[in-house]
């Protein structure tokens, strides 16, 4: 199978199921920014972060790629593996988890500390543009709440770890100075 098609190079592409549309539809920018958060997801696993760190980023991953099909599969369309309670009460688990392990914050704190959780910030912030383009998308289309609730808590998730592997560091927290 080659990796090139050529179906693409009128600016179109194909939803799970086989409906054409633009590369630029609200839907191919939701799904293409889960993919670019998974992609930050493998950068933030080459960085060595702890085994704990790793097993969790990669179920994150997995998860991104059933979201990615789900967001890129019409309600109407083919079946699909979609984004779960089930998958959303997971993430819950681990933020109660790591937060137990993490000093209580009592300010802001910015974005750093060590590169491992400097990139999770970053990966963070992407999680946080793909929650806001789901919401577009889920205004305008019939995709169900979970993938934006999801998201929501995915990022929370993506905050607590970037603590947490400064934690597991001994890199201290730079907090915010109003």
């Amino acid at each position: 199978m080659k990796i090139y098609t050529k179906t693409g190079d009128k600016g179109e592409t194909s939803l799970f199921g086989g409906k054409r549309v633009p590369k630029d539809t609200l839907r191919i920018e939701a799904y293409g920014t889960v993919d670019e958060l998974n992609s930050i997801l493998g950068v933030c696993r080459s960085t060595n972060a702890a085994s704990e760190v790793d097993a969790i980023l990669n179920e994150l991953q997995h998860d991104l790629f059933v979201l990615g099909a789900d967001l890129a599969t019409p309600k109407d369309g083919k079946e699909v593996t979609r984004i779960s309670a089930d998958d959303i009460s997971r993430l819950e688990r681990h933020i109660d988890d790591i937060e137990k392990k993490l000093i209580p914050l009592q300010s802001f704190i910015l974005p750093g500390g060590n590169r491992s959780a400097s990139m999770m910030h970053f990966a963070r912030t992407i999680s946080r543009r793909a929650e806001r383009l789901v919401v577009r998308l889920q205004r305008e289309e019939p995709i169900g709440e979970l993938p934006v609730i999801y998201l929501n808590r995915l990022s929370d998730l993506l905050f607590v770890v970037a603590r947490w592997i400064n934690a597991l560091g001994n890199t201290p927290e730079t907090k915010w100075q109003s």
